[in-house]
Parts: C-alpha cells; sequence; structure tokens
C-alpha cells in the first residue's frame, strides 16, 4: 500500500469491510451484510451465476456455511492481500482465501458513499485444493 494518506485510509477502510463480509457471524446477519454491500452489488460465482443483493442476502442468510457456490465456508484464511485506490472513494482489492479444503483468488471494488465504503462487485476464481 504505497501511495497518498487519502489511498492508505481508503485501501485500508476496503479491507475491514472485505474482513468484516468473510466473517461468520456477520454473515449470518442479513442488516450487518446489507450494511456492507452497496445497492448495485453484483458478484460473478465460480458456477458462472450471477448474485446482486437481494440473491447474496438469500444465500448468506440461509445457513449452513453461509456461502455463495464460490465461497468457502469461514473461517477462510486470507493472504496476499493487495489493495489500490482507483479513483477518489474507488478501491479496487485482491487476495486468496483458503478454507474447506478450496483455494480461491478473489477480487473486489469498494464504492464509498454517504453511508460509508460497501462493496460494489466481487468475484472469486477457484484455483483447486489448498
Amino acid at each position: 500500500m504505497s501511495g497518498s494518506h487519502e489511498e492508505e485510509r481508503s485501501v485500508r477502510a476496503a479491507v475491514e469491510g472485505e474482513l468484516r463480509l468473510l466473517d461468520p457471524g456477520v454473515r449470518a446477519s442479513p442488516e450487518a451484510v446489507t450494511e456492507l454491500l452497496d445497492p448495485e452489488f453484483h458478484e460473478f460465482g465460480a458456477s458462472g451465476r450471477r448474485y446482486d443483493r437481494t440473491s447474496i442476502l438469500d444465500v448468506t442468510s440461509a445457513g449452513a456455511g453461509n456461502t455463495t457456490d464460490d465461497k468457502a465456508p469461514a473461517p477462510s484464511v486470507v493472504t496476499e492481500m493487495s489493495g489500490a485506490l482507483l479513483a477518489p472513494g474507488l478501491v479496487h482489492l485482491t487476495y486468496v482465501s483458503e478454507g474447506d479444503g478450496r483455494r480461491v483468488r478473489r477480487s473486489s471494488i469498494w464504492r464509498q458513499s454517504e453511508s460509508g465504503w460497501r462493496m460494489y462487485f466481487h468475484q472469486g476464481t477457484p484455483t483447486g485444493p489448498s
């Protein structure tokens, strides 16, 4: 995370939000997930299925693993976390998560709003077993 103080603060806020979304307690709470997802959120799952905010809330609040088809059941181990400020109020994160015997490369875009930092886009690409 090199760059300006604004970049460091923005990336730090996005990383904190990302890690909260990986927390099983947060994922089990529709209110907490809603707080962290942009109203225009979308995700492409490993199956090719597209998720929006409503469908993610259905999946995460369903219990039993609280996962979409490309998210390993929490808790996941996160490595290689990296972030970049793309523009004021827009951060791109990349990282690797490992859990439940799967390793997944992840990419998220976080957007700042009046409500704070929220995930706008996410994609996870399985890379094989851990």
